[in-house]
């Protein structure tokens, strides 16, 4: 998250956390509940200092998590950087219900080679969703948005400028949200 950090600076305030298993260096992620407990605590201390729109911005499970915490606190908006629809991948196990319940504008933004998130499973569970939602994708990408070298160069563009239009279109969505 820290080079989006820096791309998303040129939006607006930026402030980034790490569940503790990252920052103890474990593999295993937390317990859902004491992942929750965690982002809500960094939503409070963003709000002690926080002037203007909030929005909560996640990559993978982060955007999962912040969908979970944006059910009971108020935020703006929502952006989840290759949300995790399918567990391990399998797409009889989905991360879904979350999603259904919310009511928070949200921006996804998938790669179109993620296995996590295959787009003709994704599109059937936003159509079925209540908040207002909307899709930005980058061809090519993988569960972390990186298009191959190969796809870049046949297409003249770089990893950069695909990171650029996706801030682009984080800027739209955030431009978009009314409060």
């Amino acid at each position: 998250m820290q080079n989006w950090k820096k791309y998303l600076e040129n939006i607006g305030d930026v402030a980034l956390f790490d569940f503790d298993y990252m920052r103890e260096g474990r593999r295993r992620p937390d317990p859902l509940p004491r992942l929750l407990s965690a982002h809500r605590q960094a939503l409070a201390q963003l709000r002690e200092s926080a002037a203007g729109k909030v929005f909560l911005i996640g990559k993978s499970m982060g955007g999962r998590i912040g969908c979970h915490v944006a059910l009971e606190a108020k935020v703006d908006g929502l952006v989840c950087l290759g949300y995790p629809l399918c567990g391990g991948g399998d797409r009889t196990k989905l991360r879904d219900k979350v999603l259904h319940e919310l009511k928070t504008p949200i921006l996804f933004v998938q790669g179109t080679r993620d296995p996590l998130c295959p787009l003709d499973v994704f599109e059937q569970v936003r159509a079925q969703m209540k908040a207002p939602n909307d899709l930005c994708i980058v061809e090519g990408g993988d569960h972390s948005l990186i298009v191959p070298q190969k796809q870049l160069k046949a297409t003249g563009e770089t990893q950069e400028s695909t990171d650029q239009r996706i801030v682009e279109a984080i800027a739209k969505f955030g431009s978009s949200i009314t409060v």
